[in-house]
């Protein structure tokens, strides 16, 4: 009997440490953010009564359908997040666990992540901007593009502004829109040369996405896996690597013509 007391105090002894440490890990704060679906906007629309794409130096469509960039929200730099909240964000759809480095810059005060998320997005606006006049062989003739999207930052609206401006401006290159009247969202950064990339996210994205209308999701190749893991019903995902893909494959929806890659 005195054996097996012993032994039970001595896994008694040696359970406190664990305890403790989860109940310090309840209340302390984790590195962590919890980040959920955001807000939309249609670039070829308006976004709190201003134009998102403005061109001068070249004639202009009108458009119909909608090009909506995505994006989430995630908990602020300086936010505490619990271990209750992780646990809980764990086990929902509509939310997502992210390590807060991946959020935001590590070490940097809110307002250099302010900062640096606006510069990201004026850089990927004129990357999208030489982009789509690249593809449409326009680079030299006059035309100038301004893009204004307030409250926005980072670049993963960089491959919607390269399509609403090849859509302004050429549609399908028959007199057709781009979208087939569609609303098509998407997400992606863009190079000068027309190369999408990753952006994290997607999974969130697509619920943003659905929620405000899309029936067409454009989804860098690489994250596929990661749009279907949470794919709400009614939304096609199509994988694009190249704006110029991107472009086919959306006139190749719009005219029933052509084959539509699908992640």
């Amino acid at each position: 009997m005195l054996s097996r007391l012993t032994r039970l105090q001595a896994l008694a002894v040696c359970a406190l440490p664990l305890v403790a440490l989860l109940a310090t890990a309840g209340l302390a704060p984790l590195p962590f953010s919890v980040a959920q679906p955001g807000m939309t906007a249609d670039v070829l629309g308006e976004n709190k009564g201003t134009p998102v794409i403005t061109i001068s130096g070249a004639t202009t469509r009108e458009t119909r359908g909608q090009l909506r960039m995505t994006t989430i929200e995630a908990t602020g730099p300086d936010a505490r997040v619990s271990l209750e909240d992780v646990v809980d964000g764990w086990f929902r759809t509509d939310q997502a666990i992210m390590p807060r480095d991946s959020v935001y810059p590590s070490g940097d005060s809110t307002e250099e992540i302010e900062r640096y998320n606006t510069e990201q997005m004026e850089e990927s606006q004129d990357a999208a901007t030489e982009a789509a006049l690249r593809y449409l062989g326009r680079t030299d003739d006059g035309v100038e593009v301004t893009l204004k999207l307030a409250d926005v930052g980072g670049p993963s609206a960089g491959l919607l502004f390269s399509l609403g401006i090849v859509d302004k401006l050429d549609g399908d290159g028959s007199g057709g829109d781009l979208t087939g009247g569609r609303t098509v969202a998407g997400t992606g950064t863009i190079d000068a040369d027309g190369t999408v990339g990753a952006v994290g996210g997607v999974a969130l994205k697509t619920q943003a996405a659905r929620r405000d209308g899309a029936t067409v999701f454009l989804v860098p190749k690489d994250e596929c896996a990661d749009a279907r893991a949470e794919l709400p019903a009614g939304l096609r995902l199509i994988p694009v690597t190249t704006l110029k893909g991107a472009v086919e494959s959306l006139t190749a929806l719009a005219n029933g013509k052509g084959s539509v890659p699908n992640c």
